[in-house]
Parts: structure tokens; C-alpha cells; sequence
């Protein structure tokens, strides 16, 4: 995480560098357009291409950490280890009462959104497959997942 800081900060400080640079351009040469003024404002597009680039990996990381984070504590919280962590997540899990799910489960239930998400997106929610995939009152959401046995 540091490298990213410093990546950041620096290409923020040659950035702003190369701005000073070619207003300087500028005031030295009257406004006038000269090789000095093309060079500085060349020097100016590729430091803030770099700095934006500098700038999209920052925020990939911090989604990253995010993402991270959310997974952890949606484990945390459906498997009941959130109970005795100090600085955990707290949720629904923690308050509601429900019984925890295991780690196993979760991901297993993941899963089957996961791969119902890439039925849907390839057109597979048509009239005859919606018939195929008909839900019995009664009968567990999905059968290939047995239910819980913590439960």
C-alpha cells in the first residue's frame, strides 16, 4: 500500500510540476506559441496521463481492500464467528438471531447465484427454461445444496 501512496504522490508532484513548468513556458515567451510552450505542454499530457494512471491503480486497490473486507465480514457474520471479535464486523447476523450458516454453505449458495447470474446473462431465462427450473412450494431452493446440518 505504501508503493501505491508513493506512486501517487509523486506522480501528483510531477504533475503539478509540469504545469508550473509551462505556465513559466508561457510567461517567458509572451504567450507566444514556440518550441519551449510545445515541450512543456508535452511534458504536461504525459504526466497527467501518469498521474491518472497513478491515479485508476489507487482506486483499484482501495476496491480491492474493499472487496476484501466485504467478503470477510459476510463470512464473519454468516458463519457466527463475528460473536467475541472486538473490531469485527457487526450485522444482521450478530442481531437478528438467525442461525449461522457454515463457510462450506456460503460458498456453495454463492455458487449457484454465480452460475444462475450467467444463465440469465446468456438468454437461458426463457419460458422453457423458466419451466425446466420451476421451484415446488416446499422443496429446498436449489436441490443440488442439502440443507445445513448445523441447523
Amino acid at each position: 500500500m505504501d508503493n501505491i501512496v508513493d506512486s501517487l504522490q509523486n506522480a501528483y508532484q510531477e504533475f503539478v510540476a509540469a504545469a508550473a513548468n509551462v505556465l513559466e513556458a508561457k510567461e517567458s515567451c509572451s504567450a507566444q506559441k514556440t518550441v519551449a510552450t510545445d515541450a512543456a505542454l508535452e511534458n504536461f499530457k504525459q504526466k497527467w496521463e501518469l498521474f491518472r494512471v497513478a491515479c485508476d491503480q489507487a482506486e483499484e486497490f482501495v476496491e480491492s481492500v474493499k472487496q476484501r473486507i466485504g467478503s470477510e465480514c459476510l463470512v464473519d457474520e454468516a458463519t457466527g464467528s463475528v460473536v467475541g471479535k472486538s473490531g469485527s464486523c457487526s450485522g444482521p447476523a450478530a442481531t437478528t438471531g438467525l442461525p449461522p450458516i457454515s463457510a462450506a454453505r456460503l460458498e456453495q449458495m454463492s455458487k449457484a447465484v454465480r452460475w444462475l447470474v450467467i444463465e440469465l446473462q446468456h438468454g437461458s431465462g426463457s419460458s422453457a427454461n423458466a419451466a425446466a427450473h420451476s421451484h415446488p412450494p416446499g422443496a429446498p431452493f436449489d436441490a443440488r445444496f442439502s440443507e445445513d446440518p448445523a441447523q
